[in-house]
């Protein structure tokens, strides 16, 4: 199956079509020019759609730094072997170790270094999310803390490490840019919010091309808080499955590159954002999904598209009972009658949930959908929940996408939903 899809290739075709008005606040779609990604399942876009084609998760039993908790995950082990230049010494933490991995992946960083060049490196944006950043350093400095006064090491830099903005800091570093940056952390929405953070820029005038993506890696506060929650798997992860225990965690990076023109191959359009937040429960989603729903509706609404215009839809999909059903319910909400045969899975099986970097590390698995023509199935789906209602994909399937969606909801009822339309050439 892996090889015959590579044999395919990109799917040729016409763009899908563009609205002919668009909302004050979404006037037109952007083009991605590049984009890249790593995670459990390897570094770039081709070890990804391989192992994705092969139905190969990145997810294994193991044990993460010095965490008593016996799990599946899905851990960048490559990020253990990243050194940082010398200039770069100052960030070196686990988290912007992987940001530098996947930045020099897939030609990512060449691809910001031209549109610096075109534009000016004040004219490009950093527009990134995550939820606990370089936490674990903070982690390890507590352990080395001294035992009479209790002071942490000299080596502990916060600013450049731990701080939720040394993440954007640190890489408008790397790439030598100097246009605004911004983070954004609202828990697994990060990453997605930061596209329309980005758009909205754009559309301003304030910047002519926007590195926008997200990174977050594991963490003793990761893995001790959500089993604290009750939310960690002690098996894999079987979103929408009858027997779903919770969710796997991972870590990840995915980056894209926006620009106000397209510049080469473009690997898709961005064409919304849709946003919410219904604030239900600090941890809790909505029962009904309201929150979801709403983001859904409004990305629709802003890419003026109706819901049988969606080819394909990325589950949020944690593998948390309350999640799943949730969301079954809000997609059912907005997609009405079409909900019965929307083509949708979660790619978690795949990756695990890599938190604040999900929307991003999603994004550009849905951009290889658009690319491929190939749609991902759930994995580890054994006995579909009967309470669902969704017609979850659980092998893959071939087909010419034009429009894809992916939701990511975070904690506090922070929910985006991104939809993306095909390119008129890809790489």
């Amino acid at each position: 199956m892996a090889e015959a899809a590579r044999m395919a290739g990109p799917q040729s075709g016409p763009p899908p079509s563009r609205p002919q008005s668009w909302p004050r606040c979404w006037p037109r779609s952007w083009p991605i020019t590049a984009c890249t990604l790593a995670s459990g399942l390897g570094r770039g876009r081709a070890a990804t759609f391989e192992a994705l084609a092969a139905g190969r998760s990145g997810l294994v039993r193991r044990r993460f730094e010095t965490a008593d908790i016996d799990t599946w995950l899905g851990v960048v082990d490559e990020v253990d072997e990243v050194r940082l230049p010398a200039a770069l010494a100052a960030f070196d933490c686990r988290n912007n170790r992987l940001a530098h991995l996947a930045l020099h992946t897939d030609g990512f960083a060449e691809a910001v270094q031209a549109a610096a060049a075109r534009f000016g490196a004040h004219r490009v944006g950093v527009f990134l999310g995550t939820s606990t950043s370089g936490i674990l350093s903070t982690e390890v400095a507590y352990r080395e803390r001294d035992a009479l006064t209790g002071a942490l090491p000299g080596w502990l830099d916060y600013a450049r490490t731990h701080d939720t903005y040394s993440l954007a800091r640190f890489v408008r570093t790397a790439l030598a840019l100097a246009g605004p940056a911004q983070v954004v952390s609202t828990a697994c929405s990060s990453s997605a919010k930061v596209f329309g953070t980005a758009a909205r820029m754009l559309a301003a005038g304030i910047v002519d091309a926007a590195v926008v993506g997200g990174v977050d890696t594991l963490c003793m506060t990761t893995l001790y808080g959500f089993r604290a929650l009750e939310l960690l798997s002690p098996e894999i992860c079987r979103p929408w499955d009858v027997q779903r225990h919770g969710l796997s965690l991972g870590e990840g990076a995915g980056f894209a590159l926006l620009e106000r023109t397209a510049h080469g191959n473009v690997h898709g359009h961005l064409l919304a954002c849709g946003e919410s937040s219904d604030g239900h429960h600090m941890s809790a989603p909505h029962p009904e999904g309201a929150g979801a729903a709403a983001a859904m509706r409004e990305a629709l609404a802003q890419a003026r598209l109706a819901p049988a215009d969606i080819d394909y839809l990325n589950l949020h999909g944690t593998a948390t009972p309350g999640n799943d059903a949730a969301e079954d319910r809000a997609v059912a909400a907005v997609f009405g009658a079409n909900a019965a045969t929307l083509a949708c899975s979660s790619t978690k099986g795949y990756t695990g949930h890599t938190l604040g970097a999900a929307g991003g590390v999603e994004a550009v698995i849905c951009l290889l959908t658009l690319a491929y023509g190939w749609l991902p199935p759930t994995l580890n789906l054994r006995q579909p929940d009967p309470a669902l209602g969704l017609p979850v994909l659980r092998e893959a399937r071939q087909a010419r996408p034009r429009v894809v969606a992916s939701n990511s909801f975070g904690f506090g009822g922070s929910n985006a939903c991104l939809l993306f339309g095909a390119a008129e050439t890809r790489s």
